[in-house]
């Protein structure tokens, strides 16, 4: 036995060997290279624009891969899941010099991507070494670079239901896809057929890819998507005839009914966010803003294309949820800065601000009679607001994790919520939580109902969009992408 044995690890272990050794190749390590510098590296000039470039797009604003921010220093240097990236002093032992220069799984860029240069990796070693040291002056805003995500980033941002609840829309990375709701048959992709890839710009370290963007690779060549960035918003007109999707820098509107563009938004600073249509149709409101620097709104007139009100400095950080008011005379808005804001229409006017929340407000509603207010964010909790009094009524406390969405129903006193628990609720307005939706497997990012709480979609990180049956829970369909195969049970 022992001389087949032997005879057998002599013919087969060699070639195992070797099969193994080829694997372990198929990704090789960064090369190491000795950069010969005395000078300090700097923060915001030679190492943000490395992360930004190569890292950022999974790491940074709703995407944040194994909870690893890299949108600033100060999140960088916290770490994620795995704890602390950088070790000052001791780049050796640092996580993010293992997984950029692929010595330690996961590899950072993911394989497929464009991985850092051996220069690249040296300087951020170089600079871990030297302390890691924090910028030494705030910077002004560069100019941003718009890039194609990674083919393989592909979350659910955005989900519309169309008033007629025949159509389901929903954003894939920078795609849109448009379903039949009673079937969940995949009707379409929305193209722009202009779209291609803009080339790279000089390497002059005074430019930045958008962090919620990443690489692009095509160097002007057509991009069959809607956007050229992440789709992070979409809305339906009441009268369904108009989809409108918005993505960094401008906001799209669709013909609903031949999936065609109709027309473009632009003048925007940053991501578009948020989208709401006003009752009657008329007008569209949009929210977003620079991270920390800004928050806009905006509202145009949908006829037109044209800007109707723009109400600046309402918020100092980006704003992620604006709604009209049942009789379309005021405007809630939502953001970043922990403030639920209300603004007089048309004319822009700020009316009352409400202060409760201790992280991020990612959504905001009206009730059906225009007296209460419900808004929700990254703080975990509900809150509902008298507007006439100006004060807060009640908090309501039953997500695990940040609340991401919140939709009234029409105009009733319900709303619904999704969240990073992976889970969709219904609520009155008194607090109670009436019914529940389970079976997400990831973090959830976007919520549609239809005005009569029939009907429910929601989507998040797994890329998949969850239709359900308002009235009893029931999961109706998963929708998926385009030729992709059904998960298996």
């Amino acid at each position: 036995m022992r001389l087949l044995l032997s005879l057998f690890l002599i013919a087969v272990l060699p070639a195992w060997v070797c099969a193994q050794e080829k694997k372990a190749q198929s990704v090789p390590p960064i090369a190491v290279i000795d950069l010969r510098r005395t000078t300090p590296v700097l923060y915001d000039k030679e190492i943000e624009p490395i992360l930004v470039n190569k890292c950022a797009v999974c790491h940074s604003d709703n995407i944040k891969e194994g909870k690893f921010d890299l949108g600033s220093y100060e999140a960088l240097m916290k770490g994620g899941k795995h704890g602390a990236a950088v070790v000052p002093g001791r780049s050796a032992d640092s996580l993010l010099v293992k997984l950029a220069g692929r010595t330690e799984k996961k590899f950072m860029p993911p394989k497929g991507e464009e991985p850092l240069t051996p220069e690249e990796l040296a300087l951020i070693k170089l600079w871990i070494d030297q302390g890691a040291k924090a910028p030494t002056a705030r910077r002004g805003r560069p100019r941003a670079i718009v890039a194609a995500p990674p083919a393989n980033v592909h979350p659910v941002l955005g989900v519309a239901i169309s008033p007629d609840k025949k159509y389901i829309a929903a954003s894939r990375g920078n795609q849109i896809h448009i379903y039949e709701a009673a079937s969940g048959k995949h009707l379409r992709m929305l193209l722009d057929p202009q779209l291609t890839a803009p080339l790279p710009p000089p390497n002059s370290g005074g430019e930045k890819t958008n962090s919620a963007l990443g690489s692009s690779g095509g160097k002007g060549e057509p991009i069959k998507a809607a956007h050229l960035s992440l789709v992070e918003a979409l809305a339906y007109s009441p009268d369904g005839k108009t989809l409108a999707s918005g993505a960094f820098g401008e906001v799209v509107l669709w013909d609903a009914d031949k999936g065609i563009l109709r027309g473009r938004l632009t003048g925007f600073a940053d991501r578009v966010v948020a989208l709401d249509f006003s009752h009657d149709g008329k007008l569209l409101a949009t929210g977003g803003g620079a991270p920390t620097a800004d928050g806009e709104i905006k509202i145009f007139d949908v006829a037109s294309g044209k800007l109707a009100v723009e109400i600046k400095n309402g918020h100092s950080d980006t704003v992620f949820g604006v709604c009209f008011s049942p009789d379309d005379k005021k405007l809630a808005a939502c953001a970043a800065d922990k403030f639920v804001k209300v603004f007089e229409l048309p004319s822009g006017k700020f009316l009352k601000a409400f202060e409760g929340h201790t992280h991020h407000v990612l959504g905001v509603g009206w009730s059906g009679d225009g007296k209460l207010l419900a808004s929700a964010g990254a703080d975990n909790v509900i809150k509902i607001w008298d507007f006439d009094k100006g004060e807060q009524l009640r908090t309501i406390i039953g997500h695990g994790k940040q609340i991401t969405r919140l939709v009234f129903l029409g105009k009733s006193d319900q709303f619904a919520t999704c969240s990073g628990d992976q889970t969709v609720r219904f609520w009155n307005i008194n607090g109670s939580n009436t019914r529940n939706f389970g079976g997400s497997a990831d973090f959830l990012y976007a919520l549609a109902v239809s005005a009569d709480g029939s009907l429910v979609a929601v989507g998040g990180q797994e890329g998949i969009v969850r239709v359900y049956n308002g009235a009893n829970g029931q999961l109706l369909k998963q929708l998926l992408p385009p030729n992709a195969q059904p998960a298996k049970k």
